[in-house]
């Protein structure tokens, strides 16, 4: 790939003007330019529409060149980027998997050196160009190669060391295991631990947090980040010795409000809660909140009841400020026909929770329609009694 010849004003002009075009008649009309490949331009277009809102500084610099999307797809958005890089600080930082740079690009602006690691040439070149496009920092080192092999060499001891191993396997599937990997970190993390005073690591949100602790042996802290209720990324902070406690931080970077919580993972078995049936209010706690297991913890710590031990929802008569989705309560039913049928219900969102259909077959059995206000809890309560709760969303009681 030629780089200049992406960055000429015709060639950018050219992909601005089509990011809504249909790419299969963008292909059949051919390129209009001799030296680039109709296939290599909307690569570019359709890399760029993909930035809009994961990469909005990427995608208002018309001095950028995008990678192929899979390369795209893996990297962090600028919101998850950012925060990473507020979890660092010192004046050396090893990514031993570059990538396309979003990471290094916000590590940047947090330590005095960055070394970026990448055995694709290719997609080393266009990090490098990007950074020094879109920086106003020059403290970025591109190195083409093994980031494993380039620590066996470095003969210091750096403040980080950031990695986020490939999670394709060699047939292209979708892989979460740390020890499958690439590079395994498992495998490499006494030299990970010699060569850096820290490590911070991203995996899979798929990888299970339990079995990454005791994989992983030093963990300090794990932060679950969650973009509108989607867990994207576990970060793994690791020290060279073994903490006494691991304290999760979880956040959701909500439309409107972001929504963070922190706890020792130690404290939620230490939790003694009580239960209730619904009373005025109905909580639903976030991804990030649910992937961490505090599942005691938001009952104590926001003067909750559960509705049931295996209920993850939680009831109050005095409304809390709660991380999470907050409903007033209308109506408690049973699951049955006839009773929901009498209250003129015939359009909700369906939501389920220790119950046994998902809400397609609910939908399908109540002949119910997707959407509205009312929002419709199919669950069980602390009694095991199967019930149906009618809420409408908190900020919509008035509307």
């Amino acid at each position: 790939m030629n780089l200049k010849d992406f960055l000429k004003k015709e060639v950018q002009e050219f992909i601005t003007q089509n990011l809504k075009t249909d790419p299969v008649k963008l292909i059949l009309k051919g390129s209009p330019f001799s030296e680039i490949e109709i296939k290599k331009l909307v690569e570019q277009i359709q890399a760029k529409k993909k930035a809009e809102k994961k990469l909005p500084t990427w995608f208002k610099s018309n001095k950028v060149v995008y990678p192929p999307l899979l390369n795209l797809s893996q990297s962090s958005s600028e919101k998850t980027a950012e925060y990473k890089a507020n979890l660092i600080s010192g004046k050396s930082l090893i990514d031993i998997t570059g990538g396309f740079g979003v990471d290094d690009f916000y590590f940047s602006q947090k330590v005095d050196k960055v070394i970026h690691c990448e055995l694709n040439p290719s997609l080393s070149a266009i990090a490098r160009h990007n950074f020094q496009q879109l920086s106003n920092q020059q403290n970025c080192d591109f190195i083409i190669g093994d980031g494993i092999d380039f620590l066996n060499n470095y003969t210091k001891k750096a403040d980080w060391i950031y990695a986020d191993p490939g999670r394709r396997s060699a047939l292209g599937k979708k892989i979460f295991r740390l020890e499958e990997t690439q590079p395994n970190v498992v495998k490499h993390l006494s030299l990970l631990q010699e060569k850096a005073k820290n490590i911070l690591l991203k995996t899979s949100p798929l990888l299970d947090i339990s079995q990454g602790i005791q994989q992983l042996k030093t963990v300090k802290e794990i932060h679950i980040v969650a973009v509108k209720n989607e867990v994207k990324e576990l970060l793994w902070i690791l020290t060279d010795k073994k903490p006494k406690e691991i304290q999760i931080h979880t956040i959701n970077f909500d439309t409107f409000k972001n929504q963070q919580y922190t706890a020792f993972l130690a404290a939620e078995n230490q939790q003694e809660i009580t239960y209730s049936t619904p009373l005025a209010y109905l909580y639903e706690p976030n991804s990030a909140i649910l992937k961490a297991g505090f599942f005691k913890n938001m009952a104590v710590e926001f003067k909750l009841y559960k509705i049931a031990k295996h209920t993850h929802l939680y009831t109050s008569d005095e409304l809390v400020d709660f991380p999470g989705r907050v409903f007033k309560v209308i109506n408690i039913l049973p699951v049955h026909k006839k009773h929901l049928q009498k209250t003129g219900i015939k359009k909700a969102n369906i939501s389920t929770r220790n119950f046994p259909l998902k809400p397609a077959q609910i939908k399908k059995k109540f002949k119910l329609k997707d959407g509205g206000k009312t929002y419709l809890f199919f669950t069980e309560n602390h009694l095991k009694e199967k019930i149906i709760i009618q809420t409408i969303k908190q900020n919509q009681e008035n509307q």
